[in-house]
């Protein structure tokens, strides 16, 4: 981010980044947001027999993006992760509220970063309708409402020994190209080019979430790791998993990587915003054609299994059905922690 001053103010900045673009949104069909940014608080009407979905998330310069990073692409991922929360629950969105911590007030920085914002927040109808700015290391964050069918919403608390556990898209791009931009590990410049994209834009799967409102017993998004994420779901669900490493779907560029490297950033690399979920095996052929519908792979990976212990387990398995141990002996395929140096 540039270092270059403007004298604007907090309001002057809010008016002309901000709240001219959220005025020119249109709103929702069913009018949910009865007041949006010029007030105290913003007004959200709950649409009949729906309740309100509400998510938090943060992004910081230096821990969550690199210094220096575009702007708008900051913008859309900052709203997208959020999004994505809204659609492992099953909920649609209806607004969002965003606080924006600057270093600097950078007029350039701004305008990229506000065409940014709503781009995105115009392609999935969720307006901006409020928020806060302030001076302070760079920090985006955003909360979004969303409303789902009163009973609806699908909760990590739901599986039950049997279901299925499936993942949508692919998994472990977002890691990848992390490493190549680390240089961690060599990547041509071709294959970065095709999948950076997952890193720095990742794709909220709202409508997948609104499907799964009748299929899925339980589900999250993919935002720390996919075998550490998991595991949130066991925990709230008191059941054990077991996932075999080689269903996990991965792109061709990543299959070109060794087989570990592979399972390794499929399993625990973070950034994907897939949904995993888990269903009853009564239900496939409705995935399939979820998935059919959607144009969107749908991965079975892995079954829930009764409880064995104390602790809830995520159990490895390679092709041949080989137990390679669990998430607690590899804890290399542990999700990432935001606390951790």
């Amino acid at each position: 981010m540039s270092s270059r001053s403007t004298p604007l103010g907090e309001f002057d900045l809010i008016d002309r980044f901000f709240k001219t673009g959220a005025d020119s949104m249109p709103t929702n069909a069913d009018e949910a947001i009865a007041l949006g940014i010029g007030d105290d608080c913003a007004l959200i009407k709950p649409p009949a027999n729906e309740e309100i979905a509400i998510t938090s998330d943060m992004l910081v310069e230096g821990r969550h993006f690199f210094a220096g990073a575009d702007p708008a692409l900051l913008a859309r991922k900052a709203l997208a992760v959020n999004l994505s929360d809204l659609a492992a629950m099953g909920a649609r969105p209806l607004g969002f509220t965003l606080a924006l911590a600057l270093p600097a007030v950078d007029e350039v920085w701004l305008e990229a970063f506000s065409k940014g914002l709503f781009a995105s927040a115009k392609e999935y109808s969720c307006p901006l309708i409020g928020g806060d700015t302030t001076a302070g290391p760079l920090t985006i964050s955003i909360t979004a409402f969303g409303a789902i069918p009163t009973g609806k919403a699908i909760r990590r608390s739901g599986a039950k020994a049997g279901d299925d556990v499936w993942v949508s898209g692919t998994v472990g791009d977002a890691r990848l190209s992390l490493a190549a931009l680390r240089h961690e590990l060599n990547l041509s410049s071709e294959d970065l080019q095709q999948i950076e994209h997952r890193m720095h834009q990742p794709t909220p799967r709202l409508e997948l979430g609104l499907h799964l409102r009748e299929v899925a017993t339980a589900a999250l998004d993919v935002s720390d790791g996919l075998v550490g994420d998991l595991m949130h779901i066991l925990k709230q669900s008191q059941v054990d998993a077991e996932i075999d490493l080689d269903k996990l779907p991965k792109s061709n560029i990543l299959k070109k990587q060794e087989s570990s490297i592979q399972n390794l950033f499929a399993a625990s690399g973070g950034d994907d915003y897939e949904l995993c979920f888990t269903a009853s095996s009564s239900q496939r052929e409705k995935i399939q054609a979820i998935s059919k519908s959607l144009k969107l792979p749908l991965t079975l990976i892995g079954k829930i299994l009764p409880k064995k212990g104390v602790e809830a387990k995520v159990y490895l398995l390679d092709a041949s059905g080989t137990l390679l141990g669990d998430l607690q002996a590899a804890p290399f395929f542990n999700s990432f922690d935001h606390f951790a140096s």
